[in-house]
């Protein structure tokens, strides 16, 4: 008995689209995705440190690592406060732990995360929107 098979309308349609899809998560727009969600991210950690110095505020870094497409913000291990030479990354620590409106990367994650996500997600989605 010949098996019946009938045609997929749009299937061409579907395969250039995912084809665009993979294209955009394998080149430069992934890594600019990366990129723009993290520094978002950085820049709202620095608005919600709380600041007697500034330094604290000042030594969020960010690290992109392209062949992993990851985005990693973290306390500059050399940073010191001008007041008391105390390393950031050492009281930082200490300061995050307490946890409240103390707690700046986990207020990121709660509080910006989702937004932030969706400013990569927009560059991923134009990318395939544009065919690139």
């Amino acid at each position: 008995m010949a098996a019946k098979y009938r045609e997929v309308d749009g299937l061409e349609e579907l395969q250039a689209y995912n084809q665009r899809v993979i294209a955009g998560l394998r080149g430069p727009y992934l890594n600019t995705a990366v990129r723009d969600t993290t520094l978002a991210a950085q820049r709202y950690a620095i608005s919600i440190t709380h600041e007697d110095t500034g330094a604290l505020r000042a030594s969020h870094r960010v690290e992109l690592v392209s062949a992993r497409q990851e985005g990693i913000i973290s306390l500059d291990t050399s940073a010191r406060n001008p007041r008391s030479n105390a390393l950031t990354s050492e009281y930082g620590v200490y300061e995050h732990d307490r946890g409240g409106d103390h707690a700046f990367y986990k207020r990121t994650i709660d509080e910006r995360g989702e937004w932030a996500g969706n400013l990569g997600l927009d560059v991923l989605v134009e990318s395939v929107r544009n065919g690139r």
